[in-house]
């Protein structure tokens, strides 16, 4: 059975008044009687009545709705910082439409068609695994469609872009397994086309080199789809685990690559932190309860989301265009538990 909305013509026909009179009650116009306005807001209510989203968003040139892309909604990051997006979008009047791309570059430019095509104010987008061309995003951006880049950005568009520390995050990660005493310390992380893989692979290589190593390329392993493959994890781990020299610590780059390398580790009856130490980049609220407790480098993912919200609705309803965009860079905190701790 199809749904039918009762509309302003409905109530004009039963309450025997024009349309244009059931409009300006709703609107609560002083044009109009005292008794005809609570007449049309009781069958209104009465009714369900609710006002139709999409003549109202013509009526004003703007839908008041947001689009989302990221890669998934079950990574403790984006689901942390789609909450802070709803937050913001709420507060300002805005809906929002999340979809995910599932680290495909398919699937991506299919959501970015689809939700210009609903006519969206504006996207909040984090590029997945698998993108290497944004020509999709330069279309829209080119045809006017506003636009903010989180967590995983490119250069190719002139707008705002948030993002945590991440050289900063990785850089301090390693530190901290080179002041435990570990020396052969390997990363496992995400694709390299994108832009955080550089940025915590840049600060990983930094903190070697400050101790007097030098970065090894057979200790770091791009995972293509970042640990949602969980195939593609494994391999990666196994391959730095026959090493004939393999690692005493590793530092996973993402939150799912970190989770899915512990338990694997677990799996596979290898003593974490007493053969292999782990660091992970993870927002996982279950780091303190995972067996050993799990070291990590947390990001402010709601406050990501909420800036790039605040960032994007500025630009929705700026009155002239905009030509001075923020890169906001906001500090990551590492939180070290049990599984980076030497116990000899």
């Amino acid at each position: 059975m199809k749904f039918e909305a009762i509309t302003i013509k409905d109530i004009a026909r039963a309450l025997n008044l024009s349309v244009s009179t059931v409009s300006k009650a709703l609107r609560g116009s002083h044009e109009i009687s005292e008794e005809t306005k609570k007449a049309v807001m009781a069958y209104a209510r009465e009714h369900n009545y609710k006002p139709n989203p999409i003549a109202q968003s013509l009526k004003r040139g703007r839908s008041k709705s947001i689009g989302i892309i990221v890669c998934n909604i079950d990574n403790n990051f984006f689901s942390q910082a789609i909450n802070g997006i709803e937050s913001v979008a709420r507060q300002k009047d805005y809906n929002v439409i999340i979809t995910q791309s599932q680290e495909s570059y398919e699937r991506e430019m299919a959501n970015s068609e689809h939700l210009s095509s609903r006519s969206v104010d504006g996207l909040i987008i984090s590029l997945s695994a698998e993108t290497k061309k944004v020509d999709h995003l330069i279309k829209l951006h080119q045809k006017g469609l506003p636009m903010v880049f989180f967590d995983r950005v490119t250069d190719e568009i002139a707008t705002h872009k948030v993002i945590a520390n991440n050289y900063k995050g990785a850089y301090e990660a390693t530190r901290h397994l080179l002041q435990q005493g570990f020396r052969r310390i390997a990363q496992i992380t995400s694709s390299n086309s994108l832009s955080i893989t550089f940025e915590r692979l840049e600060g990983y290589k930094k903190a070697l080199e400050d101790a007097g190593l030098k970065p090894d390329s057979k200790y770091i392993k791009f995972v293509q789809h970042g640990g949602m493959i969980p195939e593609e994890t494994r391999q990666a781990l196994t391959e730095l685990l026959q090493l004939k020299n393999r690692p005493d610590a590793i530092f996973t780059a993402s939150d799912r690559l970190s989770t899915t390398t512990l338990s694997l580790l677990r799996k596979m009856q290898i003593a974490v932190p007493q053969e292999v130490a782990l660091v992970g980049f993870t927002n996982s609220i279950s780091a303190d309860i995972f067996h050993p407790s799990l070291t990590s480098v947390v990001q402010p993912a709601l406050e990501m989301g909420q800036q790039a919200t605040e960032l994007l609705i500025q630009l929705i309803e700026a009155k002239r265009p905009v030509t001075e965009f923020k890169k906001c860079i906001l500090d990551t905190e590492l939180k070290i538990r049990d599984s980076s701790l030497r116990t000899t």
